[in-house]
């Protein structure tokens, strides 16, 4: 088992110092072990951890539903059997079915950021090439972004 300083793991999995001191701090990550010198040395399991801690985060779970999901994955890998065995899993179902949930918000999200970057690209490229004091063609509504509603038969606009 090799062990690693905590800038190794702030490295490799891309959090900050900070942030693991912070997750140990909370209990949510303990160092398997500390150098002569008082140095916090971690384990593969550590950064196992720390790694689905991060994958978490922006999917906005807070840090009990870190804790539980960390202490449940604690007990399947310890070899629970029988009825805690499926108790637990149950609740590992319940926070992927969370996740799954919070991951397609966060990609209509993404899409909504991606289309007002988009927006304000196309505005700006058509700007750049007018003249000024040209409008520019197309309605727009705040921030420069195109108008996406559209005329109904009726002649009410809708969004799509």
């Amino acid at each position: 088992m090799s062990l690693l300083q905590i800038g190794e793991v702030a490295e490799r999995v891309g959090l900050s110092l900070r942030s693991i001191r912070y997750y140990e701090e909370m209990r949510l990550v303990v160092p398997a072990d500390r150098s002569a010198g008082g140095f916090r040395l971690y384990a593969d399991a550590d950064v196992d951890r720390l790694l689905l801690i991060k994958r978490m985060k922006p999917l906005g779970f807070p840090l009990e539903a870190m804790r539980d999901l960390l202490e449940v994955v604690d007990a399947l890998d310890a070899g629970a059997a029988g009825a805690q065995r499926a108790a637990l899993l149950e609740r590992l179902a319940a926070v992927h079915a969370q996740a799954t949930e919070r991951a397609e918000k966060a990609r209509r999200e993404l899409g909504m950021a991606e289309e007002f970057a988009t927006g304000l690209g196309d505005r700006l490229e058509a700007l750049s090439d007018a003249p000024a004091g040209v409008p520019i063609d197309g309605p727009t509504h705040g921030a420069g972004v195109p108008d996406h509603t559209t005329e109904s038969t009726s002649g009410s606009s809708t969004l799509p």
